[in-house]
């Protein structure tokens, strides 16, 4: 169903577009939860002990900032104005990280987020997930570095076609990652676009990668995240078939009756300053 020039093109085109479902920055969350997280280590609605929370009681919860990145590089003359989102410059991202851990954030990982939505379980204060798609190397020699000046973790979600090529990660950086305390999701084989997959799809785009990401971290692979941001709520049930326990979006609303699936982000663009950034994950959250 995909040949390989297909699958180059869709390497080389994500780049300027990955994960793009509109203008995700500019779009407020979603008007269930709109208040800032807090300081607090406690849940406001706690679910029974033994007992998984409801969708109403997930939804209920404060949401917790969940930021998402792609290239961690300098601008160059060719990059267009809507690829430059997508690119944050290397001073930009150090700033920005700086700022995080000098504003109190503490980096949780997804089986911290998930237990806190599903049972109310604590978490630092001040918790925020930092997130990155698409398998860049930057993310490995630039962002992970930074990170850990910090005592940052981070969520890197894989797009397995373009492993071990030019400019992306190999299978042992990835490992590394892993096996640094990171946490590796997935991100399908070419970063097609979730709402089409049917039929033969289902395994060429999560069934074959999950697998590779599971024999190169060799830890299970539960988390996801959509190419684009896009997802519809028809494909949703593929995804819990295949024991996934969270999959994370962008900006748009989550849907009430599945909100582990529909986790949403934002995009840091390249374009904001770190008080930009400051402001945003107040503002959306």
């Amino acid at each position: 169903m995909f040949n390989i020039y297909s699958s180059v093109a869709a390497a080389c085109a994500f780049c300027l577009v990955a994960c793009n479902s509109g203008k995700a920055e500019n779009k407020v969350a979603d008007t269930t939860v709109t208040t800032q997280t807090t300081t607090s280590t406690t849940s406001e609605v706690a679910a029974a002990p033994g007992k998984k929370a409801s969708n109403a009681e997930i939804m209920a919860r404060k949401q917790v900032p969940v930021l998402c990145y792609h290239q961690i590089r300098d601008w160059r003359p060719k990059d267009s104005k809507t690829a430059k989102d997508y690119i944050v410059p290397v001073a930009s991202f150090k700033e920005k990280i700086k700022m995080l851990a000098d504003s109190g954030y503490h980096t949780i990982l997804p089986d911290q987020l998930y237990a806190y939505l599903t049972t109310g379980a604590a978490l630092p204060s001040k918790p925020i997930m930092l997130t990155f798609d698409d398998t860049d190397l930057d993310q490995f020699t630039v962002a992970n570095p930074e990170l850990k000046k910090y005592g940052f973790k981070a969520v890197y979600f894989i797009m397995t076609v373009s492993i071990g090529r030019p400019h992306y990660m190999s299978k042992e950086q990835i490992k590394q990652l892993s096996d640094e305390g990171n946490v590796i999701g997935s991100h399908t084989w070419d970063h097609h676009n979730f709402k089409k997959l049917t039929g033969k799809d289902w395994e060429i785009q999560l069934d074959k990668p999950t697998k590779k990401l599971e024999e190169i971290t060799g830890k299970k692979i539960e988390y996801f995240a959509y190419p684009f941001g896009l997802w519809n709520e028809q494909n949703l049930p593929e995804l819990h078939k295949r024991g996934f326990k969270a999959a994370f979006q962008l900006a748009e609303k989550r849907d009430a009756n599945d909100p582990l699936m529909t986790i949403r982000r934002i995009l840091d663009s390249g374009y904001w300053s770190a008080k930009t950034l400051h402001n945003s994950i107040k503002n959306s959250f």
